[in-house]
């Protein structure tokens, strides 16, 4: 099996170029035909902006942060399927102009099944109520709200569903696969060295069941989350949140479409053609196919909000989402993103920082580079706030902590204020495989640590302290840019996942407020007034030069975790693999799956 691992694994590089060298220039007709195909496409039904438009929102599929990288997938590209994740930011800027464009009449939402953090759909919907500010009304249909979709579409001022239709509201859940029994049959186990009661992170390779700490962080956690969104629903619906309890248990989930009407979650039941026609007359058409639909990206390009790279009063919006990491060409790189800060650092026309967090965290190493970096753009003297997403945890916090201004929605999961060493010990794999793995080394601890023995109690100790060390650095940190005592760190920091409400309580967040806010006030901060402009980066460069490595890296990382685990779920065994090639310290919270923004 061993044999056939390493043929597998020589045959995906050797066939990964193999297929890059031999069928790159079909690759390229295809692509070119693929764009070609999209962009007559869209000509042919080519949507422009003219008088009494309605802005339409779908509030389906995945919501990223920023437009995606565009992905290149062969079998995507030779099947015609080019769809992409929308961005947050797209949108929200399409609702800024909506509000002040005098061609768009109304907002259009377009309800289904969304994937989209906590913090992603509260902006939204922020941004939703800041729109209705002009006077203009917002309109949502759904032929089955999610509650994720159903909490962005309530403040809306009209709410239609469809009578066979379904609410699917049933509060907050998640779901954490616990994979001891798995790594045992792999033969894998893990040696855990940490600091941190709530740091449970590690639990999942290591148990079979969530501890009563974790548990207990989880159910203060989603139920302060839970409470936050009830009381949005409550306010728009004009309903008590007690009442939106009473439906959950109720299991209005599964209850006829007219319970929703009974609740009053919804105005009205009617089926789609009908909200079209009831939009038609709204913008005085008499045929509901005349009504002119624009999408986010169409407004937004109406306007060069982020494009101010020349601007001599220039606020740079820097993004980091993602897992921190050394090298990985998803998430949050450090060895790209830290030449980005010294560039700004470096730059005359920028002025301010804000940097847009959207991460649980990773990599301590790259975690505490990109701080470095961020201490080196501060003593230029120049303005450093950070504005966090849905996430900005563990390491997320370790690179936000010494902003001067921390901007946080009421929903963002931060704090996780810890470190955890993972060394995985695969000596049950090697027997199973048949391999002996004989070492020689002129040193006790030369090849330490290492994957096919475990660790001695010496070693043990020395990683412990290693781990003790860094969370230390890290307390030292969070009460420097925090300006709190280490003691009162330390009590709220344990590994502990805090809400936003309660993390600005306890003074790891200064503020509520989106990325908007963040910018404005590092304008004020920066003496620059009315006059300044933003820029978003990174830049985007996407290129198809650029792209072809990415995805042979990822058809032979697929190819790979397919031979190490033959048989068994690919999501579960490519998570398996990506566990035990991590760094063995991390700063990281614990992976959740939550299921409030999913059909």
């Amino acid at each position: 099996m061993l044999k056939k691992f390493f043929w597998n694994l020589l045959s995906s590089f050797v066939g990964a170029w193999i297929a890059l060298l031999g069928f790159g220039v079909l690759l390229f007709f295809v692509l070119v035909g693929m764009i070609a195909r999209v962009g007559l496409s869209a000509a042919s039904e080519a949507e422009k902006l003219e008088k009494h438009s309605i802005l339409k929102v779908s509030l389906t599929g995945v919501i990223d942060e920023r437009s995606p990288k565009f992905d290149l997938n062969y079998f995507k590209l030779i099947q015609g399927d080019l769809d992409q994740a929308q961005s947050l930011s797209t949108i929200v800027t399409a609702l800024e102009e909506a509000k002040e464009n005098n061609n768009i009449d109304a907002v259009y939402l377009e309800c289904g099944g969304v994937s989209a953090g906590f913090a992603t759909l509260d902006a939204i919907r922020n941004a939703l109520i800041d729109f209705q500010k002009s006077g203009k009304k917002v309109y949502a249909y759904g032929d089955a709200y999610t509650a994720g979709t159903y909490y962005v579409a309530s403040c809306a001022d009209s709410l239609f569903m469809n009578p066979e239709g379904s609410m699917r509201l049933q509060g907050i859940s998640s779901s954490v696969p616990y994979m001891k029994g798995f790594f045992d049959k792999l033969g894998v186990s893990f040696q855990v060295v940490k600091v941190g009661t709530f740091k449970s992170a590690v639990e999942p390779y290591i148990m079979n069941e969530m501890s009563e700490p974790a548990r207990a962080q989880l159910d203060t956690l989603y139920g302060n989350v839970w409470n936050h969104i009830k009381s949005g629903i409550a306010q728009s619906r004009g309903i008590q949140a007690s009442d939106i309890d009473r439906a959950v248990d109720s299991n209005i989930s599964f209850a006829s479409p007219q319970k929703a009407v009974d609740f009053r979650f919804v105005d009205r039941l009617i089926y789609n053609r009908n909200i079209k026609e009831s939009l038609a007359r709204l913008v005085g058409k008499d045929d509901p196919e005349k009504v002119n639909f624009v999408n986010p990206t169409l407004l937004s390009s109406q306007t060069d909000w982020g494009q101010a790279y020349t601007d001599k009063n220039q606020v740079a919006v820097l993004y980091a989402t993602g897992e921190i990491s050394e090298g990985s060409e998803s998430g949050i790189n450090c060895f790209k993103l830290v030449p980005e800060i010294v560039k700004l650092a470096d730059d005359d026309n920028v002025k301010a920082l804000v940097l847009r967090v959207n991460s649980p965290g990773g990599s301590v190493f790259g975690s505490a580079e990109i701080a470095e970096a961020l201490q080196y753009f501060k003593s230029k003297k120049k303005t450093f706030a950070v504005s966090m997403g849905d996430y900005a945890a563990s390491g997320g916090y370790w690179i936000s902590c010494d902003a001067e201004r921390i901007f946080a929605d009421p929903m963002t999961i931060t704090g996780s204020i810890g470190i955890f060493g993972l060394i995985p010990e695969v000596s049950g794999l090697a027997d199973k495989l048949g391999v002996s793995m004989q070492t020689v080394s002129t040193n006790p601890s030369a090849d330490f640590p290492t994957l096919f023995k475990p660790m001695t109690p010496e070693q043990y100790q020395v990683m412990q302290s290693y781990v003790e060390r860094g969370y230390d650095r890290f307390v030292k940190r969070v009460a420097k840019g925090r300006r709190m005592s280490e003691s009162k760190v330390r009590t709220i920091a344990e590994g502990r996942v805090w809400d936003g409400t309660t993390a600005k309580r306890i003074g790891l967040v200064d503020e509520f407020g989106g990325l908007e806010e963040a910018i404005k006030w590092a304008a004020r901060q920066a003496k620059l007034g009315e006059n300044y402009d933003v820029a978003l980066y990174p830049k985007g460069d996407d290129n198809i030069w650029s792209m072809l490595p990415t995805a042979a890296s990822a058809r032979i990382s697929e190819m790979v975790t397919k031979a190490i685990t033959p048989g068994m779920d690919p999501d579960i065994a490519a998570h398996a693999v990506e566990v035990i090639r991590r760094r063995p310290v991390q700063a990281r919270m614990i992976p959740l799956d939550l299921c409030i923004t999913r059909r």
